[in-house]
């Protein structure tokens, strides 16, 4: 047995004796202790307690660090426990901040000092503030941490996008949101999800008829009747997600790294977008939801504080010597879309937007990782288009050279060659199938970078999409897609045709072999790419 399978067979017996003893413990113990010295559990009606129904996570696992998610249904104070065995010894414990009705009760903490190449075993428990003797069940998790550089590990990545969209929500009868069954079975160190985690401007209804006549029926919430416009709305979105078990036991067992796209705001958003045609919003200022829905997208997701911005979603995440990813926002900064034919760059042509690009560049340069993977919620090449005329992403279906936000992009890939910094790869989303393309300075207009990768993935539990055209300007050439020729659009879940990919880099070679996965797991596509020293 390897260290690895040994690793997925200690996590997951844990995984299944916690939740037992959540359901049936009489005690709450803390390393042969309960909890502050309180009065044992057994005394404290199941109905006294606080809840915490949408289980817990793990975000940005990183050199040392890691952040704890959770939420309880009451003012509660968040502790976590944690140990590098499944039996908690040697735990040490961590006091967290207050779950109070501003973040919806949601709370989190930061994990310090972690040994590296270590599973974590932690859990989480609430102290109840208007009851200082009354505790949570225990729930518990837990996650890999970055690889000992002196005893390196293989590392897997894995990505996809968009969670409960186009009216296909959770159908208990088909199994639920299953994907995230799937890559929980697949076993990564880390998971991106690029995009999409929520759908709050599509309702659901409570069935669906499918091309044969079958009936889907989706779990229907208040929240999930309308479109989100308060902030409460958006937070009944991320609730709704969390019903499904298999997301909340993949959660569980797997460290995150979560950025955001459009639907987690509305459709094709820019800050400076106006709704008056949509009769569904009564809410006519993008930039108003879009706050609202910022602030329920960091109180539900495992996102550390950057710095002294407690709004930006932009980071980097550094795991071992080989790997670091470059988490971006091309939601915030960006200008309106438009013909996407501007000949110069500026706030009309942004994307990334002038901050964001600069600290890439920046943090491109300062990294020693073997691998950097950008993570981009948007794709290069495919033609995204934003109807009648207007384009969402980069490319603006001109062949010739760069115009609008691909100006951005040929600026970034002029700095990366011209820097010598090796071994970047994009993965990305959006489109709602997988695809592998390979970027060419050969095959393109613009010429001034190095050949690189971009795969696309997802959707992880929505509508299948595709295939988009390509737009030449950088050369991209299709090596992969996963989705049948002339395929019907809005393909649903039972379809199969969701999917994910995965990065996985060999310790002792550092070799990256790049994979695309569809429900059932199988290996749609692979590809072995060599680190360039």
């Amino acid at each position: 047995m390897t260290d690895r399978d040994a690793s997925r067979i200690g996590r997951r017996r844990f995984l299944r004796q916690s939740m037992g003893a959540a359901g049936g413990a009489a005690v709450a113990w803390l390393g042969g202790r309960t909890l502050a010295g309180q009065a044992p559990a057994i005394v404290t009606p199941e109905r006294a307690r606080p809840a915490v129904a949408q289980g817990v996570a793990a975000g940005d696992v990183s050199n040392g660090r890691a952040g704890v998610w959770s939420r309880t249904d009451r003012p509660a104070r968040l502790f976590v426990e944690y140990a590098t065995t499944e039996r908690f010894d040697e735990v040490r414990r961590v006091s967290g901040p207050a779950a109070l009705e501003s973040s919806d009760y949601t709370a989190r903490v930061v994990l310090t000092d972690l040994p590296p190449g270590q599973r974590i075993f932690y859990r989480v428990l609430f102290q109840d503030l208007s009851d200082l003797r009354t505790w949570s069940e225990p729930v518990t998790g837990s996650f890999a941490t970055a690889p000992d550089p002196r005893a390196p590990r293989d590392v897997t990545l894995a990505f996809s996008a968009d969670t409960v969209g186009q009216g296909w929500g959770i159908n208990p009868e088909w199994g639920g949101l299953r994907l995230y069954d799937t890559m929980r079975r697949a076993a990564p160190d880390l998971f991106v999800h690029l995009g999409d985690t929520i759908y709050g401007d599509q309702p659901l209804s409570a069935e669906v008829t499918l091309d044969d006549g079958r009936i889907w029926r989706n779990i229907v919430t208040p929240a999930k009747s309308k479109v989100a416009e308060t902030v409460e709305d958006y937070r009944g979105n991320y609730q709704y997600n969390l019903l499904d078990e298999h997301m909340r036991r993949f959660n569980a067992e797997v460290g995150q790294i979560v950025i955001w796209d459009d639907h987690e705001v509305r459709d094709n958003w820019y800050p400076t977008r106006r709704l008056d045609r949509d009769e569904r919003y009564q809410v006519k200022s993008a930039a108003l939801l879009a706050a609202r829905a910022r602030q329920a997208f960091l109180e539900y997701n495992p996102l550390p504080v950057q710095g002294d911005d407690p709004e930006r979603i932009y980071r980097t995440v550094g795991y071992g010597p080989s790997l670091e990813v470059f988490a971006l926002d091309l939601r915030s900064y960006r200008g309106p879309n438009s013909e996407n034919r501007q000949p110069t760059l500026d706030e009309t042509s942004a994307l990334v937007g002038a901050a964001q690009l600069r600290w890439l560049k920046e943090r491109l340069a300062a990294s020693s990782a073997t691998w950097k993977v950008i993570a981009s919620d948007m794709p290069i090449g495919l033609i995204v288009r934003d109807l009648p005329s207007q384009y969402e992403a980069v490319a603006n279906g001109d062949p010739g050279m760069p115009l609008g936000r691909e100006l951005e992009i040929a600026d970034l890939l002029r700095f990366i060659r011209d820097g010598r910094i090796r071994n970047v790869v994009w993965i990305t989303a959006d489109v709602h199938y997988c695809a592998a393309h390979r970027y060419d300075p050969a095959r393109a207009r613009f010429t001034d970078f190095t050949p690189f990768w971009e795969f696309v993935a997802g959707p992880l539990h929505a509508g299948t999409f595709g295939p988009n055209e390509l737009d030449p300007t950088f050369g991209p050439e299709v090596r992969f897609v996963g989705i049948p020729p002339g395929m019907k659009p809005n393909r649903p879940p039972s379809d199969g045709l969701q999917f994910f990919g995965t990065l996985r880099i060999n310790a002792r070679s550092e070799v990256m072999t790049a994979k695309l996965h569809d429900l059932a797991g199988r290996d749609l596509f692979s590809v072995d790419l060599e680190p360039e020293r």
